[in-house]
């Protein structure tokens, strides 16, 4: 019999748009216990009960809470994230940004999604 390291598998398609409460509809999330089938995790409905008949979309919010909470649990879990995690190359050009430094300086001023 073999033992598998990790006891959850997430699998969260990602996506960086509007603020990070806004309800996307390209937010999707699924996990898998080890032996067991992926189920896609559905967020709360604002009140914090889980609807089995509707479908929330998620915030982008709701989920790094969900995931916090997840790996909280003793469980080992492995996540995988499907997210572009770069800008093109001509908006680097555009702008002038010669490093990441730069680039995460001008981000944070154009783009401060860090805050609702």
């Amino acid at each position: 019999m073999s033992q598998t390291r990790f006891g959850r598998y997430i699998g969260i398609d990602y996506s960086g748009a509007e603020t990070p409460t806004s309800r996307l509809s390209g937010l999707r999330v699924f996990m898998a216990v080890s032996g067991g089938q992926p189920t896609e995790q559905n967020t709360t409905t604002g009140d914090g009960t889980t609807s089995k008949h509707m479908r929330w979309n998620w915030t982008r919010k709701e989920l790094a809470h969900w995931l916090l909470y997840q790996l909280k649990d003793p469980e080992p879990a492995i996540v995988g994230i499907d997210h572009g995690f770069s800008f093109p190359d001509t908006y680097f050009q555009r702008y002038g940004l010669r490093s990441w430094d730069e680039f995460l300086e001008d981000f944070c001023k154009h783009w401060p999604t860090d805050q609702d």
